[in-house]
């Protein structure tokens, strides 16, 4: 494929969206991002406004260790959060992308979206406009969520996914969704992965000293934007219950959003101040230490499509406790990598982590079960699709 240039339609390069990009790009002689955001989001340089901060520029983009032949670029679209703005969003961000295409004269063999709105729009016009073969993934909440919102929304959806030539989707219970549609492009379930030069074993007290944390303490930690979906409030309860069986627990919770407020008053209000804290968002080459600095990793989602934490996790040798969403029990299918509950269930949750933190995790076995997870394997996977669409160069 190295002489054949890949264009990518996403709304972050970073993370899941980041580690499919560059281990895919190996494959082809050029890949060209372009990244939607809203200059909006600027205001939260200024102001606190938790909401926006995941939306600006610079949290939507991570440049370390880019591969020298992937090339960004920002595109900058103006929108008001709101359902009637969301749905005008294909349109705006696929003329934006034409632009980009124009100016830098950029030619590409295939594209690839990232989520199906509003990405996948553009994905879908671009194929209409220059011919040229369309693979889309489905992550999560735009699968599961968007088209069952309203005829509108399900139309849009269903008008992406019929355009593409292949769908990918990271679980099976995403594909159940798609099965609801009026959809006849091939689905293949590809679950996402983690980067094992990144995340692997690495000695617990160790990670400890780098991170100035206790080491005489039991450690659960969480990493998710700080979201009504990720379930933290029943998190913080369910640590109201452990802390009444043992109090050489301390919980980590990982990252920013705009629940920030509300889960600082009800920790206090809890008496948890010593127990849980939020510690914002980190940068992403810094989780390895914070994975290997915990006995437990806890997710207490209330929907999911397939986190890619659980991959990085479990990549650590660290057990997962979690919930049974989207696509978490296709992989947590022995309680020798972690243990589920319903959502929603703070008592059942923390039993869960009581267990998980008096058990004797098998590192060796969590590791060498998350290796078929990891994005070299998977990334193979994704070229074959792309193989299987598109007349390309060997």
């Amino acid at each position: 494929m190295n002489e054949n240039q890949l264009l990518v339609v996403c709304d972050a390069y970073r993370n899941f969206q980041k580690d499919s990009i560059d281990c895919v790009s190996s494959s082809f002689k050029n890949v060209f991002v372009t990244i939607r955001y809203n200059p909006i989001a600027a205001v939260s340089n200024y102001i606190t406004v938790p909401s926006l901060k995941v939306h600006t520029l610079a949290s939507k983009i991570d440049i370390r260790d880019k591969p020298l032949n992937v090339h960004l670029y920002p595109t900058p679209i103006f929108y008001l959060p709101t359902n009637s703005q969301y749905k005008k969003l294909g349109e705006k961000y696929y003329n934006e992308v034409i632009k980009v295409i124009k100016k830098k004269d950029l030619q590409f063999d295939i594209v690839h979206s990232h989520f199906i709105w509003s990405a996948g729009y553009v994905g879908a016009k671009l194929k209409e406009e220059y011919n040229v073969p369309f693979v889309v993934t489905a992550h999560g909440y735009d699968i599961y969520d968007l088209p069952f919102k309203d005829y509108e929304w399900r139309s849009k959806i269903e008008y992406v996914l019929d355009s593409a030539d292949a769908i990918i989707t990271v679980s099976k219970s995403n594909l159940e969704y798609i099965k609801k549609l009026n959809v006849k492009t091939p689905v293949t379930v590809l679950p996402n992965g983690y980067r094992e030069k990144l995340f692997h074993p690495i000695d617990k007290h160790e990670c400890r000293k780098l991170l100035g944390l206790p080491t005489g303490k039991k450690i659960v930690l969480s990493v998710g934007n700080l979201e009504d979906v990720k379930g933290h409030k029943y998190l913080v309860e369910a640590m109201e219950y452990i802390v009444q069986k043992r109090k050489d627990v301390i919980c980590l919770i990982v990252g920013n959003g705009k629940l920030e407020k509300m889960l600082k008053k009800q920790i206090k209000l809890a008496g948890l101040l010593d127990y849980v804290k939020l510690v914002g968002a980190k940068p992403h080459s810094e989780i390895p230490l914070w994975m290997n600095a915990c006995d437990c990793f806890a997710l207490p989602s209330l929907n999911e499509g397939n986190p890619t934490v659980m991959f990085e996790c479990l990549g650590c040798g660290k057990p997962f406790i979690g919930t049974n969403v989207g696509g978490i029990p296709e992989i947590i299918i022995s309680n020798d990598y972690g243990l589920l509950c319903k959502p929603a269930r703070s008592r059942e949750l923390a039993k869960n982590l009581l267990f998980g933190l008096n058990c004797n995790w098998n590192t060796d076995f969590i590791t060498e079960y998350s290796s078929q997870f990891c994005w070299s394997v998977i990334s193979e996977k994704i070229c074959k699709i792309y193989g299987s669409v598109a007349k390309i160069s060997k």
